[in-house]
């Protein structure tokens, strides 16, 4: 049967009203699936503006941004498009507010240290964290990676909106896009500073330019690298010519095996009692290491002085060298053989008496040895009075006074300059280091040393009265400074035979010394008509004139009746080019002069440098912020600007983390801050922002980071390289502050101990003194975790984003158990 046309079809088919509100239905889903889906391109597209550009968005302006970038649309969707802009800015309000909250997070300190904040200063945290140059770096590129994503995405996302699609992988990255987006504007809001300003969090990464001048690029090597390549340089040449005497090169944390060490080791063992060292056995290592942190002391005859690279017991029972001075070199026990014990403290410790009154006079009991009262007790030197150590300013050479030894030498030789042409000295065979306490007076900085023992704690007694003074000696390895750098080295009855060994010794002086320094000697054969001191004179002068060094004052003090002469080291290369002696010969090409970590000296004259490097610095104090003339634009600094604009921005930046934060803002007494040590100095800007305190900075540059001494010393400061895997060559109980921006980060990253660390910087810390640590917040947090098992006081943890800065103050605890 047929049916009529359409009839039965219009029976069963919906309504009109149906198919309309069908319709309606379907536009209403496509319009709340774009709705959906569009909120999140759109801030895609907005984050692709800078954050300074974000910053400046009002809520009109992010509506122009919207209709900008949207494809045309029908009339409807710029409808719905106004409600999404009215949804999207509650969504901005509330998320204001969220990241309101994390901003408070972000900068929480810990509760204890919150409630000491409330009490002390105020501290600006626009310095008190900067972010490091790498993660600037590191941020920027993200930036424009993420710029570059963003824009080839963008008319993809668009059409992906206008045709209601939603693709999961793009909301999984418009959600990291925001999150992005919530860090950028809490930066805004906590006060970011400008990158270029700050410095790195670790320089090891840093570049340089390998374009530079030769002097430049090399002094910008590590020490470590210099170190090494020198070695190797001298291994071969002692390989060619065949040399019985060269010894090979061990380096200090590596201990040699005795031919037969079982008899050796066995006596060490029977005598640890009475042992400079103990020896660690390994149960002992295990069982220290299961009880995480539980520290115990040191109980052993001389442990309260104890320093384990000048004190290694064991491999001085094996070694017996002692021609060179071989057993006074640093010798560090290994790692394993390193007791894991703190240091005792004196019985009667006290608080050390503050500058200028400690120049003369000491507590007794902080440094009980009367072995100088006695053998020196006609010289001068110390006298013991009641509880106290009494410094007369006196010495050997010094009949009336060390000051009136300084100004004898200023009469006789105007040119010496104290204070303005001479800033940095090196101070040999230095005693109780009087004459360096009193050129402090006249703005000179001296870096003093002498032999552990060969007086009893002179250099330690030195420490304590707040004179910079080191452990060392003139053996057969360099000194741990760079090549020309010390303005002035001095010799008072230093006992040193600069004649022996083809004048070796002097050489090595030659080597440290700036070209145009000058070398004052004072000593029995300048001035004395004794048979043998004729003779060490001849023998000294002739090394000396084969040097090309020129003798510019021998005079002697009508008062004091002790004599001095002054030489000049050369400014140039010319005498060598014309000399006619073929001995001391001249240093191979090979030879690098800026290597001096466990290098072996040799008796060899180093070249003068043929560039800006052997100019002499600015007189001071203009020296200590002037850039250094051989600093050159092209080439590429620490923190990757050229060298002398990264030079400023570090210097600049250095004077506002000390002025803003660390006088005001730690809660330190800098009237008891004395002894000061930069363990990762860079360019020194640490130092230079504290020159008008009346305190002195060791700045150390470790021998993994670039060289920069040259340019602390050109800037007329004081340091010296050292390696943080091993502990230091001071005394115990010797700083008042130690600072270690980002020096964590670089111990860990050469795979060494941090709890080591902190335990060397609990020895060397006075009681009451402080550490100040800059690093990464998961660094810090394992360094506040052993400060706290030490019983340090945490004055203050301050965290901004992955950065963090911890101040800490040693206290005066000390563990009941002994080891």
């Amino acid at each position: 049967m047929a049916f009529p046309k359409h009839g039965r079809h219009e029976r069963r088919g919906p309504s009109t009203h149906v198919i309309i509100f069908g319709s309606i239905f379907v536009a209403f889903l496509l319009i709340g699936a774009w709705v959906y889906t569009s909120p999140t391109p759109i801030e895609e597209v907005i984050e692709t503006k800078t954050v300074s550009q974000t910053s400046n968005l009002d809520k009109n302006g992010r509506s122009e941004m919207l209709e900008q970038t949207r494809v045309t649309s029908s009339q409807r969707e710029r409808e719905e498009e106004a409600k999404e802009l009215e949804a999207e800015e509650a969504k901005d309000a509330d998320s204001d507010d969220k990241m309101d909250e994390v901003e408070d997070r972000s900068e929480e300190v810990t509760d204890e240290p919150t409630k000491r904040e409330e009490e002390g200063p105020e501290v600006d945290e626009s310095t008190i964290l900067d972010k490091s140059m790498e993660e600037a770096k590191a941020e920027e590129a993200k930036a424009q990676e993420a710029k570059s994503e963003e824009t080839d995405d963008i008319e993809n996302v668009t059409s992906k909106v206008d045709n209601e699609s939603g693709d999961s992988e793009a909301v999984k990255k418009d959600s990291k896009l925001e999150v992005a987006g919530k860090e950028e504007l809490l930066e805004e809001k906590t006060g970011k500073q400008d990158a270029e300003d700050l410095p790195p969090t670790d320089s090891t990464e840093s570049e340089t330019n390998p374009d530079s001048g030769d002097d430049l690029s090399s002094s910008w090597k590590s020490q470590d690298k210099e170190s090494k390549e020198e070695k190797e340089v001298i291994k071969n040449n002692a390989a060619d010519e065949g040399d019985p005497d060269v010894v090979p090169e061990v380096h200090a944390s590596e201990e040699t095996e005795a031919v037969n060490p079982t008899e050796e080791e066995k006596k060490i063992a029977e005598d640890q009692k009475l042992a400079t060292t103990p020896i660690v056995i390994q149960e002992e290592v295990a069982k220290t290491e299961v009880e995480k942190y539980k520290w115990k002391l040191c109980n052993w005859s001389g442990a309260q002085d104890y320093i384990p690279c000048l004190d290694n017991k064991k491999w001085l029972s094996i070694h017996r060298q002692r021609k060179h001075y071989e057993h006074r070199e640093r010798h560090c026990p290994t790692r394993e053989e390193l007791p894991k014990c703190l240091v005792p403290l004196p019985p009667g410790y006290k608080a050390h008496i503050k500058w200028p009154e400690s120049r003369s006079e000491a507590w007794y009991d902080n440094v009980p040895h009367v072995g100088l009262v006695q053998y020196k007790k006609d010289q001068n030197w110390v006298k013991k009075q009641g509880e106290k150590l009494i410094f007369p300013g006196g010495g050997t050479q010094f009949k009336h006074g060390a000051g009136h030894y300084i100004d004898w030498v200023q009469k006789i030789y105007p040119a010496i300059g104290w204070g303005k042409h001479t800033r940095v000295l090196l101070d040999v065979g230095c005693g109780v280091a009087s004459f360096g306490g009193y050129l402090y007076d006249r703005d000179v900085l001296a870096m003093s040393f002498a032999p552990k023992d060969e007086h009893e704690a002179q250099v330690q007694l030195a420490l304590e009265r707040g004179i910079p003074a080191f452990s060392s000696v003139m053996g057969t390895q360099r000194l741990v400074f760079p090549s020309n750098s010390f303005d002035v080295v001095h010799c008072a009855r230093c006992r040193v035979p600069w004649h022996v060994d083809g004048g070796m010794l002097l050489l090595e002086l030659n080597r440290v010394l700036r070209p145009g320094g000058h070398f004052l000697w004072s000593a029995t054969p300048v001035y004395q008509d004794l048979e043998e001191d004729k003779q060490i004179w001849k023998d000294t002068i002739a090394v000396i004139e084969a040097m090309g060094w020129k003798m510019k004052v021998k005079e002697t003090d009508e008062e004091t009746q002790i004599g001095v002469a002054i030489f000049q080291k050369p400014l140039t290369n010319e005498i060598y080019e014309t000399r006619t002696v073929d001995k001391p010969e001249m240093c191979s090409p090979e030879n690098n002069a800026h290597a001096a970590w466990y290098v072996k000296m040799e008796a060899c004259i180093h070249k003068i440098p043929d560039t800006k490097r052997s100019q002499w610095p600015e007189e001071w104090p203009l020296r200590a912020t002037a850039v250094p003339s051989w600093l050159d634009k092209k080439d590429i600094g620490l923190y990757g600007k050229p060298a002398p604009d990264d030079f400023l921005s570090d210097t600049e930046h250095w004077e506002r983390v000390v002025s803003k934060t660390y006088m005001d803002g730690l809660g330190i007494d800098w009237s008891t801050i004395r002894n000061v040590m930069d363990m990762k100095a860079g360019y020194g800007g640490f130092a230079a922002a504290l020159v008008s305190q009346k305190l002195w900075v060791l700045n150390i540059v470790p021998i993994t980071e670039p060289d920069t001494l040259p340019i602390i010393y050109d800037r007329g400061m004081i340091g010296m390289y050292h390696d943080w895997c091993e502990p230091h060559s001071t005394y115990p109980r010797t700083y008042d502050l130690l600072h270690a921006d980002h020096l964590i980060s670089s111990v860990k990253e050469k795979k060494c101990s941090i709890v080591h660390l902190v335990m060397e910087m609990d020895r060397i810390l006075r009681p009451d003194g402080w550490a100040i640590f800059r690093d990464e917040k998961s660094n810090l947090a394992e360094v506040e975790e052993i400060a706290k098992s030490l019983h340090w006081d945490i004055k203050l943890t301050f965290a901004k984003q992955n950065e963090e800065l911890l101040a800490v103050q040693k206290k005066f605890w000390r563990p009941d158990s002994t080891s």
